[in-house]
């Protein structure tokens, strides 16, 4: 008995999976920019953390380059964002906000557990669009190197050695996948 043929996919089927990639893209840099806005915010309240305000003033902007790139994407391709927007622009500040609170170490460690996370998904998109949508894949390998960028400086700054640093960054990297996989659909 021969094996079943798999379903082919119907019309419409690449169109759906690259509106899923441009949507979930989109809420993840608009979410690293509200994470690196609440930390921010914290650490410019301190005296002496000039330095942490600098990185995290460039890393902000690297973001922000992100996030008006897909913001130009979604509107070219006409795709709507995430229904989750708005959740993602209070999470990630509160996010960012509350590591900064718990120290330059945690702040670091949100970093490295976002940005490991993030940069897995591009890397998965990177191979899956390489063939149909080179200038997309190009786009979005040149941010994954921003964001193994940001991860190496957060393990270089100490983010391992956070307090509860297993439990902070499981806790970080399950919440990211979980918007993602929220953010594709919705």
């Amino acid at each position: 008995m021969a094996e079943p043929r798999p379903a082919r996919p119907g019309q419409g089927a690449y169109r759906q999976r690259l509106e899923e990639i441009l949507r979930v893209d989109h809420a993840g840099e608009l979410a690293a920019v509200q994470i690196y806005r609440g930390q921010r915010a914290v650490f410019a309240a301190g005296k002496g953390r000039e330095g942490m305000e600098r990185a995290l003033v460039e890393m902000e902007r690297q973001e922000a380059v992100h996030l008006a790139a897909f913001d130009r994407l979604l509107t070219d391709r006409r795709v709507r964002p995430t229904a989750f927007t708005p959740l993602w622009r209070v999470a990630g500040f509160a996010l960012g906000a509350s590591t900064a609170l718990m120290g330059e170490k945690a702040a670091h460690a949100c970093t490295e557990a976002v940005e490991s996370v993030i940069e897995q998904h591009y890397a998965g998109q990177i191979a899956e669009l390489e063939t149909r949508e080179p200038a997309l894949a190009a786009d979005l390998s040149g941010f994954r190197d921003d964001e193994l960028a940001h991860r190496d400086e957060a393990v270089a700054q100490g983010a391992r050695e956070a307090p509860a640093y297993p439990l902070l960054s499981a806790v970080i990297r399950a919440g990211c996948k979980a918007a993602i996989k929220l953010s594709e659909t919705l």
